[in-house]
């Protein structure tokens, strides 16, 4: 055996000469006695990020089975190979979902009925989720009509942040609205690690949203976005202060992030905060720092320059 490794039977029997013991109990009373914050207290069963990132990619090929399942699929084994994507997948959901549910009920609620909520809830997901392919082929449709470089819906599909931000979104948004917000917020960070693009699976967005390349991009809690909005990479939604009750907690859930009306582009670094209005038609130019309503048809930019 090299010097340099030690066997897990080693570390065992050897634990004295390391200390561990000491570090072993000390960690206990730090988790157990004094900084205890475990959720009401108690060892739940957590969500499992990884078994989320294999229902995502699940849920994105019975979306799209030829772009994220498989390329050899035709018109005879395409609806077989979706229900069998689904089968497997929602299985796997259901039991996320459980997990979810343990930091949502109340915590007596009897095992049996934890169980029927989590098929109930997977359940109403999977119904909705022809509604969101509707939605998400809109976007990808957007994508394409507002990008000039893009050649194909593939592309858009298979290279675009944004599309896998957007697919993502939609998917924790419904799960979100469903009463699994851990769940959804786990997706987020999942899309977040993925494309660097950041959305609150609570934000509401409307259909034909296009996120053109899209590293930075923050998307509050509370934001709303209307239809056919396009956003540039580092554009944040977000709030421009934080209330505090009169013991100094911060107040949780309150409208803090803007309103973005129909038809509006915001441009590459622009910050819009508080919950303010962007008008119908608008266009927000790169870089602005925006805190104040505009009407509809607006142009906002850092300056008007004017060529000589």
């Amino acid at each position: 055996m090299s010097s340099r490794n030690f066997s897990e039977q080693q570390a065992l029997t050897d634990s004295s000469g390391l200390g561990l013991e000491q570090v072993v109990s000390a960690l206990r009373t730090s988790r157990e006695v004094t900084n205890k914050i475990r959720h009401r207290g108690d060892i739940r069963e957590l969500p499992s990020r990884q078994a989320l990132a294999e229902v995502l990619q699940g849920l994105s090929a019975a979306l799209f089975p030829t772009h994220y399942g498989r390329t050899d699929l035709n018109d005879e084994n395409i609806d077989h190979f979706v229900g069998n994507t689904l089968s497997f997948t929602l299985n796997i959901l259901a039991e996320q979902i459980r997990r979810g549910l343990l930091f949502v009920l109340e915590e007596s609620t009897p095992e049996a009925d934890l169980n029927r909520q989590a098929i109930a809830v997977t359940r109403q997901f999977a119904a909705g989720l022809p509604a969101i392919r509707d939605l998400l082929a809109s976007d990808i449709q957007a994508a394409y009509s507002g990008d000039p470089a893009a050649t194909s819906i593939s592309e858009i599909l298979l290279c675009y942040p944004g599309t896998t931000a957007i697919i993502y979104h939609r998917l924790a948004h419904a799960l979100h609205g469903l009463g699994a917000p851990l769940l959804a917020r786990l997706i987020a960070d999942i899309a977040h690690s993925a494309t660097g693009i950041d959305i609150h699976p609570a934000a509401r967005i409307g259909a034909s949203f296009f996120i053109d390349h899209g590293t930075g991009v923050v998307i509050g809690e509370t934001t709303i976005i209307g239809q056919r909005v396009r956003l540039y990479q580092a554009v944040t939604l977000g709030a421009k202060r934080f209330p505090a009750d009169q013991d100094g907690a911060l107040i949780k859930g309150n409208e803090r992030h803007p309103i973005v009306e129909d038809d509006v582009v915001i441009y590459a670094g622009a910050t819009v905060l508080g919950r303010v209005t962007i008008g119908k038609g608008s266009t927000i130019g790169g870089n602005v720092w925006l805190t104040r309503s505009v009407p509809p048809g607006s142009n906002i930019s850092q300056a008007q320059m004017r060529d000589d």
